[in-house]
């Protein structure tokens, strides 16, 4: 068995029985952030290890965290904003309590492939900072009890 067919099929079924059903790109990286282990930087998904195998399911999630990641750095400023509206819209937190808690503690950084080069890295980080920033200044001048 070749591994090249072996991780086309992988990533295949991680788009299409998972990814398609995320509706925003900022919230597929998110997704696959969570799949990787914080100590040891490997993915695991259950599913995609017994149906391949923990190394071809972690290769399929990596490159796919990578390719999803890129895909939202391509974005114009306007787009990314809008994707991530349309992620914030979908949690069942209050918009404000996440913004003041995302510019608070920075959990995104942990949305990093740990692929990605230092550019993207910083790119992604300096656009959704100013994302937020945004977001935040404008619910501020919204009224006393709407904004972040």
């Amino acid at each position: 068995m070749e591994a090249g067919p072996e991780r086309s099929r992988a990533i295949s079924d991680l788009w299409n029985r998972t990814l398609t059903q995320v509706p925003t790109t900022f919230g597929r990286i998110v997704y696959l952030a969570s799949l990787r282990d914080a100590n040891s930087g490997r993915y695991e998904h259950f599913g995609l290890a017994q149906v391949y195998s923990p190394e071809e399911a972690d290769r399929a999630i990596r490159e796919s965290h990578v390719e999803v990641f890129a895909e939202w750095l391509d974005y114009p400023l306007a787009q990314q904003r809008r994707d991530l509206e349309g992620y914030l819209l979908a949690l069942e937190e209050d918009k404000g309590t996440v913004l003041r808690t995302w510019v608070a503690l920075s959990p995104y950084r942990n949305l990093i492939p740990t692929d990605a080069n230092a550019a993207q890295t910083a790119l992604f980080v300096s656009d959704l900072e100013l994302i937020l920033e945004m977001m935040r200044s404008e619910a501020s001048s919204s009224g006393p009890n709407q904004g972040a």
